[in-house]
């Protein structure tokens, strides 16, 4: 406990799965946390670490929003008094995309507003605040399907490979500074995001299979997820920069395989 002890800091997605469980677990911790989403449910993330004895204030706003994202590191340095670490993990899948080439512009540029210039414009501006400071960790979401093909929509695994690519560069060109920028690349995670497949799952009685391709044969837990943000959060992880890691039972270590003797 107290790994985050004192600090201040920033989670989008808030209202819901990873970052919901990301920020009960930094105020845990000690951290206190801008507690960042778009929909109502950040207000209940708020209530519940409050109830819990911890620390967090709650934003509504739009994470592809540069005047939003801006608000929020100027609100969070106001109210905490400096910026520590931020989690850009605010993301949307698009839902039941179209075949591929039956794709709009629109879509992509949707997918891609939120998933990739979302997560450039936190790192944009917690590096405004964090490179002064010459100290500050970046954590982004990113995704196995941001490694491969096969593990998501096509403009959602785009978006994510972007991360990726994004969060390497922004480790160099902060280079120097102090500030550290890694991704966590989730594998298949029971949240709001994933509810229809595991609904379908269910229905058919087959949701003991989802995540049977990776070693771990299992899904994931946003619990899961928070804790390697933690980690990236925390002095435990100070000489990690620019590294993507993926948090997956094991899925993008190998080619898929139908199983082991």
């Amino acid at each position: 406990m107290g790994r985050l002890q004192g600090r201040g800091t920033i989670v989008t997605g808030a209202g819901s799965g990873i970052g919901r469980a990301t920020s009960k677990l930094f105020a845990a911790e000690g951290a206190s946390v801008l507690c960042f989403d778009k929909t109502d449910g950040v207000n209940e993330t708020v209530d519940a670490i409050k109830k819990a004895g911890g620390k967090a204030i709650a934003m509504q706003a739009d994470a592809s929003s540069e005047t939003d994202v801006a608000k929020a590191v100027d609100t969070a340095v106001k109210e905490f008094g400096k910026l520590d670490a931020i989690y850009a993990n605010a993301g949307i899948s698009g839902g039941g995309d179209p075949p591929f080439f039956e794709l709009t512009a629109d879509h992509w540029r949707k997918i891609l507003d939120v998933n990739l210039i979302g997560v450039f414009l936190a790192i944009k501006h917690a590096s405004r605040v964090m490179v002064p400071a010459k100290k500050g960790s970046i954590i982004c979401t990113a995704s196995v399907a941001g490694i491969r093909s096969g593990a998501g929509p096509g403009p959602y695994s785009a978006s994510k490979a972007g991360v990726i690519n994004l969060v390497t560069t922004a480790a160099n060109f902060l280079y120097g500074t102090g500030v550290r920028v890694n991704a966590i690349c989730p594998g298949i995670i029971e949240t709001g995001m994933t509810k229809p497949i595991f609904d379908r799952a269910r229905e058919r009685g087959t949701d003991n299979k989802i995540g049977q391709l990776n070693p771990l044969r299992r899904y994931g837990h946003p619990e899961e997820i928070a804790g390697a943000a933690l980690f990236l959060a925390s002095d435990d992880a100070s000489y990690v920069n620019g590294h993507a890691l993926p948090v997956d039972g094991g899925l993008s270590s190998s080619l898929p395989v139908t199983g082991r003797s």
